[in-house]
């Protein structure tokens, strides 16, 4: 499957976001990222499903919903109902995390499992048979426009092995620049969430193709 960019609209401007995400859309975007975070798992809060709901309808890409928050399973059908494909939650805010996933999919959505710098991988174990996507975290989740975290590069290495055959794709997010692109996707990362080294381009058709020649 060719590497997918998803534009992360927490760096688009928010004032505008029905034009930005018709924008990016236009300019070829795969996936729009989601960014949702509650001030408890992380120090900051953006949007839910109210929010989602809008975006749903501007746009026919798939939305991807990143959920950096505590008690995700509360919201699961919020989410699903305001028009989201896929979800992923934190393997460190779920403790029962299989039955997570597979209540993620039995809403009709791809469940993927994400996971922190400082986290081993060992901990992704015992998910590798129920997640479908796996959102590797190259910065430390809260803010957008953080430095990429160069120890990622070797985590999806290890990760892509550790996956082997299974039909899990990598996605990665934190830092991700058209200078980095192809040293991720180079290390198995799939999925390329890009947040500013999108939004703070003047022309987002212009970057995504550059991006898509770097890698």
């Amino acid at each position: 499957m060719p590497v997918q960019i998803a534009p992360s609209l927490l760096a688009c401007d928010l004032s505008r976001l029905q034009d930005e995400v018709q924008a990016v859309e236009k300019a070829g975007a795969d996936v729009l990222h989601l960014d949702i975070m509650d001030g408890h798992f992380v120090p900051n809060i953006t949007f839910g499903a109210p929010v989602i709901q809008k975006i749903r309808e501007k746009t026919q890409l798939p939305l991807d919903a990143h959920l950096m928050i505590e008690n995700a399973d509360r919201y699961l059908k919020d989410f699903a109902d305001a028009g989201c494909n896929w979800i992923s939650v934190h393997i460190e805010a779920c403790p029962h995390i299989n039955r997570t996933l597979n209540e993620i999919k039995r809403l009709g959505m791809r469940a993927g499992v994400a996971i922190n710098p400082g986290t081993s991988l060992a901990s992704l174990d015992a998910v590798l048979d129920d997640a479908e996507f796996i959102l590797v975290m190259s910065v430390n989740p809260g803010f957008g426009g953080q430095r990429f975290i160069p120890s990622a590069l070797e985590r999806v290495r290890t990760l892509r092995k550790k996956i082997g055959s299974k039909n899990i794709q990598i996605e990665i997010d934190g830092g991700i620049k058209r200078e980095n692109t192809k040293e991720v996707t180079a290390a198995g990362a799939e999925i390329l969430v890009i947040g500013t080294g999108i939004f703070a381009a003047d022309d987002y058709k212009k970057r995504i193709e550059a991006i898509r020649q770097e890698i």
